[in-house]
């Protein structure tokens, strides 16, 4: 494997997992970040990775192994990230509950509640952060096959996970924020779990061949085109509709997918023909 795509590959996928540190952004410097927005930008990435998986991996699989073998390929990243998922824990994107709301409750014990809540509440985050650690080593493993078949699939998987990462790391810093009062720790911990996207880059690069059949590369994309489309479906678009709407979602849907195919299109005919495989 060519050194030229391993660190093309880690530069895209550090791209990707940094941008968890833009979601802590939003709690550190408001601490009740505009989740309407959130839903709008999950959206707009849903289309993104709706077009790269059905337009570009898939499509390719078909037309380069046929249409059963890239099928089984596509369904096949189904099912594996299906099983994957359900071993890591949902983000929650909730505001924590404000635990002097309990005093109230259980008359002179307030102050004995509140710690209790936000033990609870940090250790919600600390959960939520090694979820996402799990959730994004597949995650650059993606990137990394990408960026083998090319720099343009490389850089739209970057581009679409990297707006998909921006609430994941709310979801770790809103509650770690809430429990410690601390800027500092919610946002070092948010941007750390991003950083297991580039640790699924090395795993793979260590693991992959020197040379590759190019029916099992476009397999493997195939593959890749399965996981993102059950990530878009399962997590991007349900988060989506509960934060901005159905109709506005949609919208910001057709409006990722648009651009994506425009990003295909210019990406394929303006890049040199030696930066693809």
């Amino acid at each position: 494997m060519e050194l030229q795509v391993f660190y093309r590959a880690l530069g895209l996928s550090l791209v990707g997992g940094l941008s968890t540190a833009l979601g802590a952004l939003f709690v550190v410097l408001n601490p009740a970040p505009n989740l309407k927005v959130l839903g709008l930008l999950q959206g707009f990435a849903a289309g993104l990775m709706l077009s790269i998986s059905f337009l570009d991996l898939a499509h390719n699989a078909l037309n380069s192994i046929g249409f059963l073998k890239g099928n089984l390929w596509f369904f096949g990243g189904v099912l594996f990230f299906g099983f994957i998922i359900k071993f890591i824990p949902e983000p929650n994107f909730s505001l924590p509950a404000d635990p002097n709301e309990k005093k109230a409750d259980d008359g002179g014990t307030g102050k004995d509640m509140m710690r209790k809540h936000r033990r609870q509440v940090l250790f919600s985050g600390i959960i939520t952060a090694v979820g996402i650690v799990l959730h994004n080593i597949p995650e650059g493993m993606a990137v990394f096959l990408g960026s083998v078949k090319g720099l343009h699939v490389g850089l739209n998987l970057a581009v679409a996970i990297a707006l998909h990462n921006i609430p994941e790391g709310v979801a770790v810093a809103l509650p770690i924020y809430f429990a410690t009062k601390s800027k500092k720790q919610a946002f070092v911990v948010a941007a750390g779990s991003g950083l297991a996207e580039p640790l699924g880059v090395i795993a793979v690069a260590f693991l992959f061949p020197s040379s590759l059949n190019p029916d099992i590369l476009e397999g493997l994309l195939g593959s890749v085109g399965g996981v993102m489309a059950f990530l878009t479906l399962h997590e991007m678009l349900p988060l989506a509709f509960d934060y901005c709407g159905q109709k506005k979602a949609v919208k910001a849907v057709f409006v990722g997918m648009a651009c994506m195919s425009a990003s295909l299109y210019f990406l394929e005919v303006s890049l040199p023909k030696e930066i693809s495989l």
